[in-house]
Protein backbone atom coordinates (compact mmCIF):
# COMPACT_ATOMS: atom_id res chain seq x y z
CA UNK A 1 0.00 0.00 0.00
CA UNK A 2 1.14 3.51 -0.95
CA UNK A 3 2.23 6.42 1.86
CA UNK A 4 -0.34 8.17 0.52
CA UNK A 5 -3.14 5.81 0.76
CA UNK A 6 -2.25 4.86 4.15
CA UNK A 7 -2.38 8.51 4.90
CA UNK A 8 -5.63 9.20 3.30
CA UNK A 9 -7.51 5.54 4.81
CA UNK A 10 -6.53 7.21 8.54
CA UNK A 11 -7.95 10.73 7.46
CA UNK A 12 -10.85 8.75 6.70
CA UNK A 13 -10.97 6.60 9.52
CA UNK A 14 -10.53 9.84 11.88
CA UNK A 15 -13.73 11.82 9.89
CA UNK A 16 -15.63 8.88 10.50
CA UNK A 17 -14.76 8.65 14.12
CA UNK A 18 -15.57 12.36 14.82
CA UNK A 19 -18.86 11.98 13.20
CA UNK A 20 -19.70 9.06 14.94
CA UNK A 21 -19.03 10.43 18.05
CA UNK A 22 -20.91 13.46 17.79
CA UNK A 23 -23.93 11.41 16.13
CA UNK A 24 -23.51 9.26 19.57
CA UNK A 25 -23.30 12.88 21.30
CA UNK A 26 -26.51 13.97 20.15
CA UNK A 27 -28.46 10.90 20.98
CA UNK A 28 -27.18 10.98 24.32
CA UNK A 29 -28.81 14.39 24.63
CA UNK A 30 -31.97 13.99 22.34
CA UNK A 31 -33.03 10.04 22.73
CA UNK A 32 -36.33 11.34 21.01
CA UNK A 33 -35.04 13.03 18.19
CA UNK A 34 -34.85 10.44 15.14
CA UNK A 35 -32.43 12.85 12.79
CA UNK A 36 -29.07 11.37 14.89
CA UNK A 37 -30.07 8.20 14.22
CA UNK A 38 -30.66 8.33 10.64
CA UNK A 39 -27.14 9.86 10.27
CA UNK A 40 -25.66 7.29 12.03
CA UNK A 41 -27.17 4.58 10.20
CA UNK A 42 -25.95 6.52 7.13
CA UNK A 43 -22.64 5.98 8.23
CA UNK A 44 -23.19 2.39 9.39
CA UNK A 45 -24.11 1.57 5.96
CA UNK A 46 -20.81 2.91 4.50
CA UNK A 47 -19.14 0.67 6.97
CA UNK A 48 -20.59 -2.12 5.59
CA UNK A 49 -22.77 -2.96 8.81
CA UNK A 50 -26.08 -3.01 7.49
CA UNK A 51 -27.68 -5.25 9.95
CA UNK A 52 -26.45 -2.06 12.83
CA UNK A 53 -28.04 0.20 9.77
CA UNK A 54 -31.02 -1.37 9.57
CA UNK A 55 -31.76 -1.12 12.69
CA UNK A 56 -30.91 2.81 13.21
CA UNK A 57 -33.35 3.75 10.13
CA UNK A 58 -35.95 1.35 11.92
CA UNK A 59 -35.16 3.01 14.97
CA UNK A 60 -35.45 6.92 13.45
CA UNK A 61 -38.78 5.76 11.37
CA UNK A 62 -40.62 4.51 14.93
CA UNK A 63 -39.34 8.11 16.32
CA UNK A 64 -40.42 10.20 12.93
CA UNK A 65 -42.62 8.53 10.64
CA UNK A 66 -41.97 12.06 8.77
CA UNK A 67 -38.18 11.53 7.96
CA UNK A 68 -38.29 10.75 4.33
CA UNK A 69 -34.92 10.46 3.73
CA UNK A 70 -35.12 7.12 6.56
CA UNK A 71 -37.58 5.90 4.15
CA UNK A 72 -35.63 6.27 1.21
CA UNK A 73 -32.47 4.65 2.38
CA UNK A 74 -34.93 1.95 4.11
CA UNK A 75 -36.06 1.14 0.40
CA UNK A 76 -32.52 0.96 -0.91
CA UNK A 77 -31.58 -1.90 1.89
CA UNK A 78 -35.45 -3.81 1.14
CA UNK A 79 -34.72 -3.71 -2.65
CA UNK A 80 -31.08 -4.89 -2.41
CA UNK A 81 -32.68 -7.36 -0.02
CA UNK A 82 -35.21 -8.38 -2.26
CA UNK A 83 -38.01 -7.44 0.11
CA UNK A 84 -39.90 -5.60 -2.41
CA UNK A 85 -42.99 -4.86 -0.43
CA UNK A 86 -40.87 -3.43 2.75
CA UNK A 87 -39.58 -1.59 -0.30
CA UNK A 88 -42.24 -0.17 -2.09
CA UNK A 89 -43.85 0.39 1.64
CA UNK A 90 -41.06 3.13 2.36
CA UNK A 91 -40.57 4.59 -0.87
CA UNK A 92 -44.83 5.11 -0.75
CA UNK A 93 -43.82 6.37 3.18
CA UNK A 94 -41.17 9.02 2.02
CA UNK A 95 -43.11 10.10 -1.27
CA UNK A 96 -46.33 10.77 1.17
CA UNK A 97 -43.55 12.86 2.95
CA UNK A 98 -41.87 14.92 0.12
CA UNK A 99 -39.28 12.45 -1.35
CA UNK A 100 -40.42 10.58 -4.34
CA UNK A 101 -36.80 9.31 -4.83
CA UNK A 102 -37.44 5.45 -3.56
CA UNK A 103 -40.50 5.29 -6.17
CA UNK A 104 -38.09 6.51 -8.54
CA UNK A 105 -35.51 4.46 -8.00
CA UNK A 106 -37.83 1.35 -7.70
CA UNK A 107 -39.35 2.39 -10.93
CA UNK A 108 -35.86 2.77 -12.93
CA UNK A 109 -34.90 -0.57 -11.99
CA UNK A 110 -38.36 -1.94 -12.93
CA UNK A 111 -39.33 -3.05 -8.86
CA UNK A 112 -42.61 -4.53 -9.98
CA UNK A 113 -45.11 -3.00 -7.12
CA UNK A 114 -47.32 -5.66 -4.83
CA UNK A 115 -51.05 -5.31 -4.83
Amino acid sequence: MSLWREVADFALDQETQQAEAEQLAWIAREPGNARPYYQLAQLRRMQYKPEEGLGLLLHAVSLDPSLAEAHVALTEMYAVQGDTAAAWRHARAAETHGDAGGVVLLERHQVVEPK
